[in-house]
């Protein structure tokens, strides 16, 4: 257990830092660490992530920075609609072929923000 609470605590601190959903970081360490299939990490993700990085990661941005509201609120709703629709989808998918396309997504993300537009 005290493994899961490391892998959270970096977690959150590349979620704080780099501003991102966790998924990035926590999906690939339950795979590799704890040997879970794709479809297991995933769940476990969505779950653990919820409210502490979006929550607590707000409150601390928007500290500092003003963050508008409305458009928060616009992508929240369409995350609402898309992470149910999506979740439905990848339960179609072979963890083998969900790794895969998990892999692709973030080597695509990776090297957009290395090499710019």
């Amino acid at each position: 257990m005290i493994l899961f609470l490391i892998v959270g605590i970096v977690t959150g601190i590349f979620a704080g830092f780099f501003g991102i959903g966790g998924g990035l970081v926590i999906i690939p360490a339950l795979v590799w660490i704890f040997h879970m299939s794709q479809h297991e990490a995933q769940g476990l993700s969505l779950a653990a992530l919820l409210l502490p990085v979006g929550f607590l990661g707000f409150w601390v941005y928007r500290q500092h920075h003003p963050i508008p509201l409305k458009p928060a609120l616009m992508i929240a709703i369409g995350i609402f609609v898309g992470s149910y629709f999506g979740s439905l989808v990848a339960q179609q998918v072979s963890s083998k072929h969900l790794k895969i396309a998990f892999g692709i997504l973030l080597v695509i993300a990776g090297s957009k923000m290395i090499i710019g537009k």
